[in-house]
């Protein structure tokens, strides 16, 4: 089996030894998107919500140069800092989702890079 890195021009710099995104085996395997700005690299102003639609927006860069989209996402999993954030965050995820929803967890972390709020990842079929 092969397998390709997905490297976006789009999307903030990987901060370690890690890809954004991986495809193989018909899939697109991302790593965890922060809501970082691609340009400043640094956090979107605002809270959890913002953080979240900028995460998921990043999430869309990388499947998309990995040849998916959000419609084809089967599994993602969200990173919460405080899960009291959860209602904000789902608030926000429901924009993004409709319909044929993926798959999710969604657990409590003791800290996640940078100090984000929240971090999500995803599973998604190449098209």
């Amino acid at each position: 089996m092969d397998k390709q890195v997905i490297t976006p021009t789009n999307v903030p710099k990987a901060i370690g030894p890690y890809s954004a995104g991986i495809t193989a085996g018909g899939f697109v395997f991302t790593s965890g998107q922060l809501g970082l700005d691609a340009v400043s690299g640094a956090f979107v102003e605002g809270g959890v919500k913002e953080q979240t639609r900028q995460a998921l927006n990043n999430l869309s860069a990388v499947l998309t140069s990995g040849g998916s989209s959000l419609d084809l996402v089967v599994k993602t999993t969200v990173f919460l800092n405080d899960m009291n954030d959860f209602a904000a965050m789902n608030e926000v995820y429901a924009e993004f989702f409709q319909g044929k929803c993926p798959a999710r967890s969604a657990v409590q972390v003791a800290k996640l890079p940078k100090g984000a709020l929240v971090e999500v990842e995803a599973i998604a079929i190449v098209a």
